[in-house]
């Protein structure tokens, strides 16, 4: 065999190694979660990902990309490739993160698709059990006799947890300053030392914080009690009739995914959703399932830009 056949046989060896990781690689889905690894977000993107891939026959996987409040991952959805093998792992702060920052790097609804809803999630309140308060009367009383004295973490600037506590105060007419960390779990180990005072976190992955001696929950943001806290009165309850604060939880796709792809995912998501595994795994998480037709969710998504504009607004939040 000559040196020509010996380098075709190797040209051709090759050729075949680089189809079949490119053919590999189309057959992967990424859901990108824009806040960091071990936070709420991905924690619940982890409870349906492996019966997505089944769905869907692809490998799907949940990819963490944090930073600037969740900017930096959004963006890298809006830019891939509109193909369904790149998903946003979203919420109702997907809005608010563009609409804090001083130079957007993406257009929440022009940047996107809504592909499909996993469900409905609330939040709740705690504060450091070093303090004196025992409830919310006694922590808005506390605040308001050291205004700007005491602090409040979060997740990053324009998080979910960052405007639910801003609208809270808002309507407590109270004033903490605003401490953003990385993730939930950096902001939530903060409160528990009693370097900062106050957190709102996700109903997912909420265990751990109940079992924590240094936070005390004191309420939770829905207009009801959580299952998962019968013994917490809701915020409304405890003090502030007027607030209410819940998120939706949902996959987006990049601008000009082609309609029949976005039906597929949807209708992959319908499925999985409907798995009783499933569903008691986001019910672990503090997280209501609801399927829906794509047509709906865009309604839902829509309106829910109209929302969180006013309650940025109402919250006298802005773009740091």
């Amino acid at each position: 065999m000559n040196k020509r056949t010996l380098m075709a046989l190797a040209l051709v060896a090759l050729a075949s190694v680089a189809s079949g990781v490119a053919s590999a690689q189309t057959h992967v889905t990424r859901i990108i979660v824009p806040f960091a690894a071990g936070g709420a977000r991905e924690a619940l993107a982890r409870t349906f990902y492996t019966e997505l891939g089944t769905e869907l026959q692809r490998t799907v996987i949940v990819d963490s990309r944090g930073g600037a409040g969740g900017a930096i991952g959004t963006t890298a959805v809006a830019r891939a490739e509109p193909d369904g093998r790149t998903l946003l792992m979203a919420a109702s702060s997907h809005f608010v993160t563009a609409q804090l920052a001083a130079k957007p790097t993406y257009e929440p609804v022009k940047d996107f698709v809504p592909v499909a809803n996993i469900g409905t999630q609330s939040y709740v309140l705690m504060i450091s059990a070093a303090l004196p308060a025992k409830n919310l009367k006694e922590f808005i009383a506390l605040a308001k006799s050291k205004p700007g004295e005491f602090n409040y973490a979060s997740a990053g600037i324009g998080s979910s947890t960052h405007l639910a506590m801003a609208y809270l105060l808002n309507v407590a007419d109270a004033d903490l300053v605003h401490v953003p960390f990385k993730s939930t779990q950096e902001a939530a180990n903060e409160v528990s030392t009693g370097r900062v005072q106050a957190l709102i976190v996700p109903n997912a992955g909420i265990g751990p914080y109940v079992q924590n001696a240094g936070l005390r929950i004191i309420g939770v943001t829905s207009s009801k009690r959580s299952a998962l806290l019968p013994n917490v009165p809701t915020v409304a309850e405890a003090g502030l009739p007027s607030y209410v604060f819940e998120s939706w939880f949902g996959l987006l796709a990049p601008a000009n995914t082609p309609k029949a792809t976005v039906e597929q995912i949807n209708a992959a998501v319908t499925k999985v959703l409907a798995q009783e595994v499933v569903k008691q795994r986001l019910a672990t998480q503090g997280v209501q399932t609801h399927a829906m037709p794509q047509t709906e969710f865009n309604k839902l998504f829509l309106a829910d830009r109209e929302l969180m504009a006013r309650v940025v607004q109402s919250s006298g939040l802005k773009a740091e």
